[in-house]
Protein backbone atom coordinates (compact mmCIF):
# COMPACT_ATOMS: atom_id res chain seq x y z
CA UNK A 1 0.00 0.00 0.00
CA UNK A 2 1.40 3.38 -0.99
CA UNK A 3 0.30 6.46 0.98
CA UNK A 4 1.15 10.05 0.04
CA UNK A 5 1.34 12.63 2.82
CA UNK A 6 1.49 16.40 2.53
CA UNK A 7 1.02 19.22 5.02
CA UNK A 8 1.11 22.96 5.54
CA UNK A 9 0.15 24.24 2.09
CA UNK A 10 -0.68 27.63 3.66
CA UNK A 11 -2.44 29.20 0.69
CA UNK A 12 0.53 28.75 -1.66
CA UNK A 13 -1.01 27.55 -4.92
CA UNK A 14 2.13 27.16 -7.11
CA UNK A 15 3.73 24.96 -4.43
CA UNK A 16 0.51 22.99 -3.93
CA UNK A 17 0.12 22.36 -7.64
CA UNK A 18 3.75 21.19 -7.88
CA UNK A 19 3.34 18.70 -5.03
CA UNK A 20 -0.02 17.38 -6.21
CA UNK A 21 1.45 16.77 -9.67
CA UNK A 22 4.39 14.90 -8.12
CA UNK A 23 2.04 12.84 -5.97
CA UNK A 24 -0.10 11.98 -8.99
CA UNK A 25 2.98 10.65 -10.77
CA UNK A 26 3.73 8.43 -7.76
CA UNK A 27 0.30 6.80 -8.09
CA UNK A 28 -0.49 6.33 -4.38
CA UNK A 29 -3.34 4.18 -3.13
CA UNK A 30 -4.26 6.84 -0.57
CA UNK A 31 -3.51 10.54 0.01
CA UNK A 32 -3.77 12.31 3.37
CA UNK A 33 -3.45 16.05 3.94
CA UNK A 34 -2.12 16.85 7.40
CA UNK A 35 -3.66 20.30 7.76
CA UNK A 36 -2.94 24.04 7.64
CA UNK A 37 -4.40 24.29 4.17
CA UNK A 38 -5.50 27.83 3.30
CA UNK A 39 -4.31 30.45 5.76
CA UNK A 40 -1.08 32.53 5.68
CA UNK A 41 -0.58 32.67 1.94
CA UNK A 42 -1.80 34.64 -1.08
CA UNK A 43 -4.31 32.16 -2.54
CA UNK A 44 -6.33 30.67 0.33
CA UNK A 45 -9.49 29.86 -1.64
CA UNK A 46 -7.65 28.36 -4.60
CA UNK A 47 -5.55 26.07 -2.41
CA UNK A 48 -8.56 24.99 -0.37
CA UNK A 49 -10.36 24.10 -3.61
CA UNK A 50 -7.36 22.15 -4.92
CA UNK A 51 -7.16 20.09 -1.74
CA UNK A 52 -10.93 19.56 -1.58
CA UNK A 53 -10.90 18.29 -5.16
CA UNK A 54 -8.72 15.36 -4.06
CA UNK A 55 -11.58 14.10 -1.86
CA UNK A 56 -8.94 12.75 0.53
CA UNK A 57 -8.95 12.81 4.34
CA UNK A 58 -7.79 16.17 5.72
CA UNK A 59 -6.64 16.79 9.29
CA UNK A 60 -7.58 20.01 11.09
CA UNK A 61 -4.55 22.24 11.57
CA UNK A 62 -4.15 25.19 13.89
CA UNK A 63 -4.59 27.76 11.10
CA UNK A 64 -7.59 25.85 9.76
CA UNK A 65 -9.21 26.15 13.17
CA UNK A 66 -8.16 29.80 13.35
CA UNK A 67 -9.98 30.47 10.07
CA UNK A 68 -13.17 29.30 11.78
CA UNK A 69 -12.51 31.48 14.86
CA UNK A 70 -10.36 34.39 13.63
CA UNK A 71 -9.14 36.38 16.63
CA UNK A 72 -5.99 38.53 16.39
CA UNK A 73 -2.89 37.03 17.97
CA UNK A 74 -1.59 38.77 21.08
CA UNK A 75 1.58 40.68 20.27
CA UNK A 76 4.63 38.55 20.97
CA UNK A 77 7.38 39.70 18.61
CA UNK A 78 8.07 41.52 15.35
CA UNK A 79 6.27 38.78 13.38
CA UNK A 80 2.92 39.19 15.12
CA UNK A 81 1.80 42.07 12.90
CA UNK A 82 2.54 39.98 9.80
CA UNK A 83 0.59 37.00 11.14
CA UNK A 84 -2.39 39.12 12.08
CA UNK A 85 -2.48 40.96 8.77
CA UNK A 86 -2.01 37.98 6.45
CA UNK A 87 -4.04 35.45 8.42
CA UNK A 88 -6.87 37.91 9.01
CA UNK A 89 -6.98 38.77 5.31
CA UNK A 90 -6.94 35.07 4.39
CA UNK A 91 -9.81 34.23 6.71
CA UNK A 92 -11.83 37.10 5.26
CA UNK A 93 -11.42 35.67 1.74
CA UNK A 94 -13.15 32.40 2.65
CA UNK A 95 -16.84 32.11 1.80
CA UNK A 96 -19.47 30.28 3.81
CA UNK A 97 -19.05 27.32 1.46
CA UNK A 98 -15.28 27.41 1.98
CA UNK A 99 -15.71 27.42 5.76
CA UNK A 100 -18.03 24.42 5.49
CA UNK A 101 -15.17 22.56 3.79
CA UNK A 102 -12.80 23.53 6.61
CA UNK A 103 -15.31 22.32 9.21
CA UNK A 104 -15.20 18.90 7.55
CA UNK A 105 -11.54 18.47 8.51
CA UNK A 106 -10.91 15.88 11.24
CA UNK A 107 -8.90 16.13 14.45
CA UNK A 108 -7.19 12.84 13.61
CA UNK A 109 -7.38 10.35 10.75
CA UNK A 110 -6.65 6.65 11.13
CA UNK A 111 -6.00 4.42 8.11
CA UNK A 112 -6.16 0.63 8.16
CA UNK A 113 -2.96 -0.81 6.69
CA UNK A 114 -4.02 -4.45 7.03
CA UNK A 115 -2.25 -6.97 9.26
CA UNK A 116 -4.04 -5.28 12.21
CA UNK A 117 -1.76 -2.25 11.71
CA UNK A 118 -2.77 1.40 11.35
CA UNK A 119 -1.45 4.80 10.34
CA UNK A 120 -2.44 7.59 12.75
CA UNK A 121 -2.51 11.08 11.21
CA UNK A 122 -2.74 14.43 13.04
CA UNK A 123 -1.44 17.97 12.59
CA UNK A 124 0.77 18.80 15.58
CA UNK A 125 0.15 15.76 17.73
CA UNK A 126 -2.81 13.42 18.38
CA UNK A 127 -3.81 15.52 21.36
CA UNK A 128 -3.35 19.07 20.00
CA UNK A 129 -2.81 20.72 16.63
CA UNK A 130 -0.60 23.28 18.43
CA UNK A 131 1.80 20.68 19.85
CA UNK A 132 5.07 20.11 18.00
CA UNK A 133 6.77 16.73 17.63
CA UNK A 134 10.41 17.15 16.69
CA UNK A 135 13.45 14.96 16.18
CA UNK A 136 14.61 16.17 19.60
CA UNK A 137 11.37 15.45 21.49
CA UNK A 138 12.31 13.06 24.29
CA UNK A 139 10.83 9.59 24.59
CA UNK A 140 9.08 10.34 27.87
CA UNK A 141 7.17 13.20 26.26
CA UNK A 142 6.28 11.00 23.30
CA UNK A 143 5.05 8.32 25.72
CA UNK A 144 2.62 10.91 27.09
CA UNK A 145 1.59 12.10 23.64
CA UNK A 146 0.85 8.68 22.18
CA UNK A 147 -0.15 6.89 25.38
CA UNK A 148 -1.08 3.30 24.62
CA UNK A 149 -1.85 3.90 20.96
CA UNK A 150 -0.78 0.88 18.94
CA UNK A 151 -0.43 2.61 15.54
CA UNK A 152 2.65 1.36 13.72
CA UNK A 153 2.99 4.59 11.74
CA UNK A 154 2.22 8.10 12.95
CA UNK A 155 2.29 11.21 10.76
CA UNK A 156 1.90 14.92 11.37
CA UNK A 157 3.07 18.31 10.17
CA UNK A 158 3.06 21.70 11.95
CA UNK A 159 6.83 22.12 12.37
CA UNK A 160 7.49 22.59 8.63
CA UNK A 161 10.51 20.32 9.06
CA UNK A 162 10.71 16.93 7.33
CA UNK A 163 11.52 14.07 9.71
CA UNK A 164 11.44 10.32 10.21
CA UNK A 165 12.21 8.94 13.65
CA UNK A 166 11.56 5.83 15.67
CA UNK A 167 9.72 5.79 18.99
CA UNK A 168 9.09 2.45 20.70
CA UNK A 169 7.34 0.25 18.12
CA UNK A 170 6.34 3.10 15.81
CA UNK A 171 7.78 5.27 13.09
CA UNK A 172 6.91 8.97 13.27
CA UNK A 173 6.87 10.83 9.96
CA UNK A 174 6.67 14.53 9.16
CA UNK A 175 6.54 15.24 5.41
CA UNK A 176 7.73 18.83 5.82
CA UNK A 177 5.83 21.75 4.35
CA UNK A 178 4.39 22.35 0.90
CA UNK A 179 3.77 26.07 1.16
CA UNK A 180 6.40 27.25 3.63
CA UNK A 181 9.31 24.76 3.79
CA UNK A 182 11.36 26.48 6.49
CA UNK A 183 15.13 26.18 6.29
CA UNK A 184 17.86 27.63 8.50
CA UNK A 185 20.82 29.68 7.37
CA UNK A 186 24.14 29.39 9.20
CA UNK A 187 23.35 32.62 11.04
CA UNK A 188 20.16 31.07 12.40
CA UNK A 189 17.73 33.06 10.23
CA UNK A 190 14.81 31.28 8.58
CA UNK A 191 13.96 31.32 4.89
CA UNK A 192 11.81 29.40 2.40
CA UNK A 193 13.83 27.52 -0.26
CA UNK A 194 12.60 26.99 -3.85
CA UNK A 195 10.94 23.65 -3.34
CA UNK A 196 7.89 21.99 -1.78
CA UNK A 197 8.00 18.92 0.44
CA UNK A 198 5.91 15.76 0.78
CA UNK A 199 6.36 12.10 1.74
CA UNK A 200 5.51 8.64 0.47
CA UNK A 201 5.01 5.59 2.67
CA UNK A 202 5.15 2.14 1.13
CA UNK A 203 3.68 -0.40 3.55
CA UNK A 204 3.95 -4.12 2.74
CA UNK A 205 4.06 -5.70 6.20
CA UNK A 206 4.97 -4.61 9.75
CA UNK A 207 8.60 -5.40 8.99
CA UNK A 208 8.54 -3.96 5.47
CA UNK A 209 7.95 -0.22 5.57
CA UNK A 210 9.66 2.32 3.36
CA UNK A 211 9.39 6.06 4.02
CA UNK A 212 10.54 8.49 1.35
CA UNK A 213 10.89 12.19 2.18
CA UNK A 214 10.65 14.08 -1.08
CA UNK A 215 10.82 17.57 -2.47
CA UNK A 216 9.83 18.99 -5.84
CA UNK A 217 10.97 22.24 -7.43
CA UNK A 218 8.72 25.29 -7.27
CA UNK A 219 8.90 28.35 -9.50
CA UNK A 220 9.32 31.19 -7.02
CA UNK A 221 8.57 33.71 -9.77
CA UNK A 222 5.03 32.26 -9.86
CA UNK A 223 4.73 32.66 -6.10
CA UNK A 224 5.90 36.27 -6.35
CA UNK A 225 3.48 37.08 -9.17
CA UNK A 226 0.54 35.44 -7.39
CA UNK A 227 1.33 37.24 -4.16
CA UNK A 228 1.66 40.69 -5.71
CA UNK A 229 -1.58 40.18 -7.66
CA UNK A 230 -3.56 38.90 -4.68
CA UNK A 231 -4.12 42.07 -2.70
CA UNK A 232 -2.68 40.36 0.37
CA UNK A 233 -1.46 42.90 2.95
CA UNK A 234 2.25 43.07 3.80
CA UNK A 235 2.99 41.12 0.61
CA UNK A 236 6.55 42.46 0.36
CA UNK A 237 7.28 41.37 3.92
CA UNK A 238 5.82 37.89 3.30
CA UNK A 239 7.89 37.52 0.13
CA UNK A 240 11.08 38.62 1.90
CA UNK A 241 11.38 35.11 3.43
CA UNK A 242 11.67 33.42 0.01
CA UNK A 243 15.02 32.49 -1.51
CA UNK A 244 15.72 31.88 -5.19
CA UNK A 245 18.55 29.43 -4.39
Amino acid sequence: MRIALFADTHGNLPATEAVLAAIARAQPDQIVCLGDVAIFGPQPREVLAAVAELACPVVMGNTDDWALHPLPHAEQDAMTALYNAVEGWGAAQLTAADLAVVRSFQQTVRLDLGDEQTLLCYHGSPRSFHEAIRATTDDATLDDIFGGDTALLCAGGHTHTAMVRRHRHRLIVNPGSVGLPFALRRDGSVYNPPWAEYALIDYRAPGEVEVSLRRTAVEIDRIIQATLASGMPMADRWLADWSLS
